[in-house]
């Protein structure tokens, strides 16, 4: 039997054996080639700490705070071979790019599907998630031509957003993260500034990089609750902060009183994967999916520098506790299969 990569909790995992259902109408059987980790959102699933706080209320619109959503669930975003024939749109033999877990044998849907074409790196392939919130992150900001931009946690998420604020023209750009492989990797991505926010005031280093204006634009892929803080310290009067990131509740920290108050910046929630989304009809998801898989495929973002560190599937077991416990040492985990 096919083995995948579960959680026991965010410090153990394990390799479980499990049973590869049949192939239904619309769907396909894939081998897995390659894969990815998306590290906060799979982590707060483990440790119960997800966006979603029970189950949600369609009529409402609300969550009951009854209850943690907990989720095993590791890996994100793989890459493999059609095994299965007479496959709508795809060959049996084709690569293809879709969402699962780190496991050997996916049976996915045939619609949210990428193929993938010969040659194109499969570390890029498995940024189109970060990629896609990345792109609204930069649109829900309203990022123009000349703007300064700050973006705070310099995780996948927070790279892709310093590409395309790049492509948009954004300068300053201005990376903001603690951990040295990770700067050195903002820098590849385009960043023009970068700063520790536990060696400065980051809020007031903003302010300073900027003429003493502000950036037009501060985005935060933290979930960090004083970066969240710096980013309206060092946000321009009346300027956008996004708040990308969907954390577990924040405790101490946030003042919503002082800067917040006096220069009255716009807080904005971003999501990709919200629909409608806010220039709905003309934008929704299946856009957004491809106007960043065009910009991957083109060469003008890239997740060569972001997937790291790439390892065996079999590895994975002891690899991935150090998402938490050696942040240092990775970004973006990825997997290759035999």
């Amino acid at each position: 039997m096919p083995l995948e990569v579960c959680a026991l909790s965010p410090e153990k995992m394990e390799l479980r054996e499990y049973e590869v259902p049949k192939v239904g109408t619309g769907q396909m059987k894939v081998q897995s080639l390659y894969a990815a980790a998306k590290h906060g959102t799979e982590l707060s699933g483990i440790k119960g700490d997800s966006a979603k706080r029970g189950p949600y209320d369609p009529e409402l619109q609300v969550f009951p705070n009854t209850g943690k959503g907990r989720s095993s669930r590791t890996g994100n975003m793989f890459i493999g071979t059609v095994i299965s024939e007479g496959v709508d749109r795809f060959a049996e033999g084709d690569v293809v790019l879709s969402y699962g877990p780190f496991r050997e044998v996916h049976v996915i849907s045939t619609e949210r599907c990428w193929k993938v074409p010969e040659g194109f790196s499969w570390k890029s392939a498995v940024c189109l998630d970060p990629a896609d919130f990345a792109m609204c992150a930069i649109r829900d900001g309203q990022v123009r031509v000349g703007d300064a931009v700050a973006v705070f946690g310099m995780g996948a998420i927070g790279l892709m957003v310093v590409q395309i604020a790049k492509l948009s023209g954004a300068y300053p750009i201005i990376a903001v993260d603690p951990l040295e492989n990770r700067q050195k990797v903002a820098q590849i991505c385009g960043a023009d500034l970068i700063l520790d926010p536990t060696t400065c005031d980051a809020g007031v280093e903003i302010k300073k990089a900027t003429g003493n204006r502000g950036v037009d634009v501060a985005i935060d892929y933290s979930a960090n609750v004083h970066a969240l803080q710096a980013a309206i310290r060092g946000v321009a009067f009346g300027g956008n902060v996004v708040a990308g990131a969907a954390p577990a509740p924040y405790g101490p920290g946030l003042d919503l009183g002082a800067e917040a108050h006096y220069n009255r910046p716009n807080l904005i929630f971003s999501r990709s994967c919200s629909d409608p989304n806010r220039k709905y009809p003309r934008w929704d998801e299946k856009r957004v999916y491809a106007t960043c898989w065009r910009l991957l495929t083109e060469g003008k973002l890239t997740g060569e520098p972001i997937v790291t560190p790439i390892v065996a599937f079999a590895d994975l077991v002891a690899e991935y506790p150090k998402i938490t416990s050696n942040p240092e040492q990775n970004i973006k985990l990825g997997a290759y299969f035999k």
